[in-house]
C-alpha cells in the first residue's frame, strides 16, 4: 500500500483497517483513498468482520484539501466519484464493518464512518460538516449516507453554521451506536467484530445486502423482500444448527440470560 497511509492487520478472523497520516490528522489524500480501497479488498476476501480506526490523534479530519484546491469542476466530479466507488466497496461489501472513532471525525472522514455498519466513538469524538463554511459541497456520500443517518434537517444546520456535534449529541441524533470513556472506542469496536464474525453468512447477507434495500422500498414490496430473506435464512443449515441448540438449552437467551 502506498507510502503505508493505511494499515491492515488481522486479528483472527477480524481486520483491522487503520488510516496511517497521523501527521496530517488522517486527511484523506488520493494515496490513502487508494491504499484504502486496496485495503477494503483484502479485508473482504480474507475476514468475517472489519474495524476501520485511525491511527494518531484523531479518526479523520477528512478532504486533503491542499490536493482539492487545484481542481477543475470535471475533476472534482470524476474524484467525487471515485470516493463514492471506495466508500460503497465498505458499505455493500460482504463483511460487516465498525467504525472506531475517536477525535476529529470530520468532513470525509464522517462520510467514512457513515459508510461502516456500526459506529463507536468515544468521549473525545466529535462531528462536524465544515464544507458550507469552507465554500465547497460534500462529495463522499454525506447527502445520502450521512443525512439519512443525522435528517436532511440536522444536516443542514450543520453545514450552514458549522456546528459541531460531541460523542453524546451524536448518539443522541443516531450517528453513533455506542459511546466509550476516552481510549476504548477501539476496544469496544474489536469486541463487537468478534461477536459480529460470528453471525451466520445468510443473515450477515440479508442485514447488508436487503436491509439498505428495503429502505428504498415501498412498503409491501419491502415487507415481500423481507419474507424472500426470512425464508432463506431460516431455511440453512446454521440457522437449523441455531435453533436446535437454543432450543435444546445449548444457547444463551437474548439479553444474557
Amino acid at each position: 500500500m502506498a507510502e503505508d497511509t493505511v494499515t491492515l492487520e488481522m486479528q483472527g478472523p477480524v481486520a483491522l483497517v487503520a488510516l496511517n497520516r497521523p501527521t496530517k490528522r488522517n486527511a484523506i489524500s488520493d494515496a490513502l483513498l487508494a491504499a484504502l480501497e486496496d485495503a477494503i479488498a483484502q479485508a473482504q476476501r480474507s475476514a468475517r468482520a472489519i474495524v476501520v480506526h485511525g491511527h494518531g490523534p484523531c479518526f479523520s479530519a477528512g478532504l486533503d484539501l491542499a490536493e482539492h484546491k487545484a481542481r477543475t469542476a470535471e475533476e472534482v466530479f470524476h474524484h467525487s466519484r471515485g470516493w463514492h466507488r471506495v466508500f460503497r466497496s465498505l458499505r455493500t461489501g460482504r463483511v460487516p464493518a465498525i467504525a472506531a472513532i475517536h477525535g476529529a471525525c470530520v468532513g470525509g472522514g464522517l462520510e467514512l464512518a457513515a459508510a461502516c455498519h456500526i459506529r463507536v466513538a468515544d468521549e473525545t469524538a466529535f462531528f462536524a460538516l465544515p464544507e458550507g463554511t469552507r465554500g465547497i459541497f460534500v462529495g463522499g456520500g454525506a447527502s445520502v449516507h450521512v443525512a439519512r443517518l443525522l435528517g436532511a434537517a440536522r444536516m443542514a444546520d450543520m453545514m450552514l453554521t458549522g456546528r459541531a456535534l460531541d460523542a453524546a449529541a451524536a448518539e443522541r441524533a443516531g450517528l453513533v451506536t455506542y459511546v466509550e470513556p476516552a481510549g476504548a472506542a477501539l476496544p469496544k469496536a474489536l469486541a463487537l467484530a468478534a461477536k459480529v464474525a460470528e453471525a451466520a453468512p445468510l443473515t450477515v447477507l440479508g442485514v447488508l445486502q436487503a436491509l439498505p434495500r428495503i429502505q428504498d422500498m415501498a412498503e409491501e414490496d419491502g415487507l415481500f423482500v423481507e419474507s424472500l430473506v426470512a425464508a432463506l435464512a431460516q431455511t440453512g443449515p446454521e440457522a437449523q444448527a441455531r435453533l436446535a441448540a437454543f432450543l435444546e438449552k445449548r444457547a444463551p437467551k437474548a439479553g444474557g440470560g
